[in-house]
């Protein structure tokens, strides 16, 4: 997630959890498969060792961020997904989006969930983003896997450079012509989803494109039915939904938390200590394996499941 140099404070408040469907909430909702997060885990476990390798992280322009591409590919590949590695440059570095595309579905209605897969220099971005990036991957292989044929053609995409001023994602919005932007019904967005001391975070669909609002509905209805409350949030322009929403897509999103610290009403309702960052090892060397807490990441990568199998159509 990127950083702002002088951060406002962050408005949340409580998601209606309980408040039945309204009309523009999914109506046909399919069952999501259960993602087995020990998966996941093997993904970061790999991002880790891909930045342990190439000095210590996975940041724009260092080799460790085209590795963490290059292995991203190679899984997506092998799973029967169409690949394209988008460059771009920024600061006298190429830089590299990874989108794939599950065969068939409609592609005249595309669904999107997208992550960012680079780190800062400091570190090797394990829970900032490696958390998304693995979740995301761990689902489009569950696709995979499973077989499975959308009503609505499915789009994942892993975005470089997001903690330069999301300029993967934005690269991306600019270059797909007002045809194909028309095409996207919805982009999820999954920025940090494992914070060692979690939130259960959605993104507030408040002045948001329209169509946002149920999506926001939908990831609440996700949590909900894992009896886990949650909060609305916004978080401006800090992930890659922001290039989406300016371009008047639909856009909605999880988010564990970063550097602001747990209200003692947040403490009682999720669990984990008051007075303490979500994560402390935001944007730091300690952002490793070991800064994940496994219960967040199992949920969220659940609800990033049940988004886009309902959406999608999967079966």
């Amino acid at each position: 997630m990127r950083l702002r140099h002088t951060l406002p404070a962050i408005v949340v408040a409580l998601a209606l959890v309980g408040a039945p469907a309204t009309a523009s909430q999914p109506q046909h909702v399919l069952a999501a498969p259960d993602i087995p997060v020990a998966n996941v885990q093997a993904h970061l476990a790999q991002l880790q060792t891909i930045a342990g390798n190439n000095g210590g992280n996975r940041a724009h322009g260092r080799p460790g961020y085209k590795a963490s591409v290059d292995w991203l590919k190679g899984k997506l590949d092998a799973a029967g997904y169409r690949t394209q590695v988008q460059q771009f440059s920024r600061n006298g570095a190429t830089g590299y989006n990874l989108i794939a595309d599950w065969p068939g579905g409609d592609e005249s209605n595309v669904v999107m969930a997208g992550a960012h897969l680079d780190s800062v220099s400091a570190g090797p971005g394990i829970n900032d983003n490696g958390s998304g990036s693995a979740g995301l991957l761990e689902v489009a292989l569950t696709v995979a896997r499973n077989g499975g044929t959308p009503d609505k053609h499915l789009r994942f995409g892993w975005w470089g450079a997001e903690e330069l001023g999301l300029v993967g994602s934005t690269h991306y919005v600019n270059t797909l012509s007002s045809t194909d932007r028309s095409r996207l019904d919805a982009y999820l967005n999954f920025d940090m989803i494992g914070s060692p001391n979690p939130g259960y975070f959605v993104y507030s669909s408040y002045r948001q494109p329209a169509g946002s609002q149920a999506l926001e509905n939908l990831l609440n209805e996700g949590f909900r039915a894992r009896n886990v409350p949650t909060e609305a949030i916004s978080i401006g322009g800090r992930s890659d939904h922001a290039a989406f929403a300016r371009a008047g897509i639909p856009i909605g999103g999880t988010f564990s938390g970063a550097e602001v610290r747990k209200t003692s009403s947040q403490a009682m309702k999720w669990g984990g200590s008051a007075g303490v960052a979500f994560d402390r090892c935001y944007h730091r060397s300690c952002d490793t394996t070991s800064n994940i807490n496994t219960t967040s990441l199992d949920r969220h990568t659940d609800v990033i499941a049940h988004a886009i199998y309902t959406l999608s159509g999967a079966n």
